[in-house]
């Protein structure tokens, strides 16, 4: 029986995130609730590229990730078709 080995992510970048150092309630708000808390911390995050770079590439749907909501990566994805 062969065994397929699944590539896993390179994530320690997230190490150096802001976000990981102030707590998931800003990045996952609830529905309606305000992302700009959570934009203004990317805004100063060091790795802010590496992390739109990963949810981009992980098709991330919720939560704001390098600084773009939910609704902006879709928008983002759309235009680079």
């Amino acid at each position: 029986m062969q065994t397929e080995t699944i590539a896993t992510p390179d994530l320690d970048w997230q190490e150096d995130a802001l976000c990981a150092q102030t707590g998931a309630e800003f990045f996952f708000p609830e529905p309606g609730s305000s992302v700009r808390d959570a934009k203004r911390i990317c805004a100063l995050c060091p790795i802010r590229t590496a992390c739109l770079d990963f949810a981009l590439s992980n098709d991330e749907r919720f939560g704001v990730w390098g600084g773009l909501s939910e609704k902006e990566r879709l928008e983002l994805r759309r235009a680079t078709r």
